[in-house]
């Protein structure tokens, strides 16, 4: 093998996480996500939403392989903002 090809599997292999640094992120978004929709508050736990928002935080979540897990984080952050932004408003 070429010393070139060599370096560049070197090189991509120090760039890519590893499947329990990419598992182990996740895991620690979503610990946040979860803090966060508890610390709304009273208001926000009679709303819908955040029912929705705890489903899509645990089971969605679990059901997903590694790569849909982002997606379903993005989805729970949203929704948990807009239930913020009632809180603030109402």
């Amino acid at each position: 093998m070429p010393r070139r090809l060599i370096a560049r599997v070197v090189a991509r292999s120090r760039q890519r996480q590893s499947f329990y640094e990419r598992y182990a992120a996740l895991e620690a978004q979503r610990a946040e996500l979860v803090a966060r929709l508890h610390a709304c508050g009273e208001a926000v736990q009679r709303h819908p939403g955040y029912k929705h928002a705890l489903i899509l935080l645990n089971s969605t979540f679990r059901k997903e392989k590694l790569a849909g897990r982002l997606a379903v984080l993005k989805s729970a952050a949203w929704l948990i903002n807009l239930l913020e932004q009632i809180v603030i408003t109402s």
